[in-house]
């Protein structure tokens, strides 16, 4: 497979609407806790690691697709 400009700007693409969604998740999970929301401690938690895994995956994302466009720059 060859990858070309677009796959590179589609993983930031993809990496940034992760960003945006996984952030504002985190920031209502706070604040639903906050407020005393009754949840139990294993809803918190495991939500918790889905948003540090997903920002983690999306660090990855643009990892990859800067490297893909600077990889294309070169002759």
């Amino acid at each position: 497979m060859r990858l070309e400009r677009t796959h590179g700007w589609f993983l930031i693409g993809v990496a940034v609407w992760n960003a945006v969604i996984w952030v504002t998740f985190a920031a209502n999970l706070y604040d639903a806790y906050a407020a005393g929301e009754d949840r139990p401690q294993g809803y918190w938690g495991a939500h918790s690691v889905l948003i540090v895994v997903n920002l983690v995956l999306g660090a990855v994302f643009v990892r990859w697709g800067t490297r893909i466009l600077r990889g294309l720059r070169t002759p």
